[in-house]
Parts: structure tokens; C-alpha cells; sequence
């Protein structure tokens, strides 16, 4: 079990981290990185779910569950948020990117055969990363997945999917991508979108 729980408010990646090396990751060269370590999982999330990034500094700050009672952070609407669908696991799978502030749809691909939806959420990520920085684009990016942003963190899409004939083109895309990842650095902030407060993601495929 970790000693210590770090909770990323402002960096690569936002969330809770069960070891430094995880977190350093995510903050280290980050302009105005935000960070704090807690003793407990549940105070870190709790930290993170329940406080923003200037409540650390405050003298009443407090990790308790019990005690906290700071309102959840807020959207940031200027920002672009990426989802991915597929009917069947594997199934037919796509992914897209939409302005948060517009509901403006920026890029959709697929959908492809033989696909998963984690992999959609990963290739969204990355297509979402370089869109941003092909542009100059300084927003963050918003995704609902939890394994997409530790495959982000990895630089490496983790599926057990197996290639076949049928989804060739997939693993193309997964190969495109990790290939961008390991090429390229980003300044563009990760955050995990807060389902249970907001509702569903913006880029959500609406088939649930």
C-alpha cells in the first residue's frame, strides 16, 4: 500500500497518484503546477473532488471527509473535451473532440471494426493533444476515462486486443499515436471530467 497520496490540481494530468514518481510526471516543468501529498486515499480524492487549486493555502484547509465542505471545481468552458463509443466489445468503434463552450464538433473519426473503447478514449486523447498543439491552442482537455489517461501517462496503449485483419486499421492509428507521444511534448492539462457532478461528458455519443 503507498505511504503517500498526491493530488495534482494544475499540471500534465490532473487526479489522485498513488506514488511520486506518478505525479512528478505530471508536474515536473509544469508552469504553476499544483500539487499537495495526503496520509490516505480517501483524503486525497476527497481533496480532489471536493476543493480547487487555492484552498490548499488557506489556513482551514482541511483533508478530512468529515470537515471539508468546499463546492466541487467548476467546468472550465474554454476547453475541449473527447469521448469514444463502441457497439460491442470489440465492436464497431469511433471517437471525437467538441469545444466544450460551443458543443462545436472539432474532429470524429471512424467508426472502425474490432475495436474497444478504451482504445477509442486513448487515440481521442492523443488526436485531441496534437489538434491543440498543431494550432497553438492553450486549453485543456477534458476526457472520462481513467485508463485512457494512465496509457497518456505511459505513452503506450495497454490493450489486450489481439490485431486481426479486421481492425488492421486500428492498430495503425494506436501505432500513429504512441508514435506521437514518444516524439512530442505538450503543455496541454489533462483533466478527468467529474461525471457525477457535471453529467455526462460533452463529447458523450448519447447511446447509453
Amino acid at each position: 500500500m503507498p505511504k503517500k497520496y498526491y493530488v495534482v490540481w494544475e499540471g500534465r494530468s490532473k487526479g489522485v497518484f498513488s506514488s511520486w514518481d506518478i505525479c512528478k510526471e505530471s508536474v515536473q516543468g509544469f508552469q504553476g503546477a499544483v500539487y499537495k501529498s495526503f496520509p490516505t486515499y480517501e483524503d486525497a480524492k476527497y481533496a480532489f473532488e471536493k476543493s480547487t487549486k487555492h484552498d490548499i493555502f488557506k489556513k482551514n484547509f482541511s483533508t478530512s471527509p468529515s470537515s471539508y465542505k468546499q463546492p466541487s471545481l467548476q467546468i472550465i468552458h474554454d476547453s475541449i473535451s473527447v469521448d469514444a463509443a463502441c457497439s460491442g466489445n470489440p465492436g464497431l468503434m469511433e471517437y471525437r473532440g467538441v469545444y466544450v463552450k460551443t458543443g462545436q464538433e472539432l474532429f470524429r473519426i471512424g467508426p472502425y471494426a474490432d475495436g474497444t473503447n478504451n482504445i477509442g478514449e486513448f487515440l481521442a486523447i492523443v488526436h485531441g493533444l496534437a489538434y491543440l498543439k498543431q494550432r497553438n491552442i492553450p486549453i485543456p482537455l477534458y476526457t472520462d476515462s481513467v485508463t485512457a489517461i494512465s496509457w497518456i501517462r505511459k505513452k503506450k496503449c495497454n490493450t489486450k486486443l489481439d490485431e486481426t485483419a479486421k481492425n488492421e486499421v486500428i492498430f495503425e492509428l494506436i501505432d500513429r499515436a504512441e508514435n506521437w507521444l514518444q516524439a512530442n511534448t505538450y503543455t496541454t492539462q489533462i483533466i478527468k471530467w467529474d461525471t457525477a457532478n457535471w453529467g455526462e461528458i460533452p463529447a458523450d455519443f448519447g447511446r447509453k
